[in-house]
């Protein structure tokens, strides 16, 4: 049976990324993501706000964009997975669980503050996502593209219709 580990989280950065490249030259970013969820609580009434933290690991070409346009405060969109991990604290020697978030997908939110001129790309309201490894021998070359010639309208509308169905 297949199973699905996927996450979803729109918040805002709580904090610039921090970059680092792996001995392998693979770029690594780590950015910490705040959702809210309202609630009204029963006994008072008040209207009562729950934040959570969330750990956002980016991989690849996806962590040097993050690190170049993601800023604390920026609305953002992430698509990802779960990874669950464990260390020993080196204060208490206790074990300690971790929860983080490894990005497949991102998308910034938003005006686009600080980004440049209309024509930059990849400023606010850009998606992105971890390319699939195609060789650079493989990847097709991008043509102009033509416009589409459209057919002129139908007179009845009913001379587009095929007449291969099956009823």
């Amino acid at each position: 049976m297949a199973s699905v580990n996927k996450v979803i989280l729109v918040g805002n950065c709580g904090r610039d990324p921090e970059i680092r490249y792996l001995p392998s030259g693979q770029a690594v970013a780590n950015v910490s993501v705040a959702t809210s969820s309202r609630r009204k609580d029963r006994n008072t009434g008040e209207t009562v706000e729950d934040t959570q933290w969330h750990r956002v690991t980016f991989y690849d070409r996806l962590a040097e964009i993050a690190g170049e346009y993601v800023k604390k405060g920026r609305p953002i969109y992430v698509e990802g997975r779960l990874k669950y991990g464990t260390y020993v604290d080196k204060a208490t020697g206790v074990e300690k669980n971790t929860v983080d978030i490894i990005a497949t997908e991102m998308q910034l939110l938003g005006g686009r503050e600080g980004m440049g001129g209309p024509g930059d790309e990849g400023g606010g309201g850009g998606g992105y996502s971890r390319p699939t490894a195609v060789p650079r021998a493989a990847a097709p070359t991008a043509a102009p593209r033509q416009p589409a010639a459209r057919p002129a309208p139908a007179s009845s509308g009913f001379e587009d219709m095929d007449d291969d169905i099956p009823f």
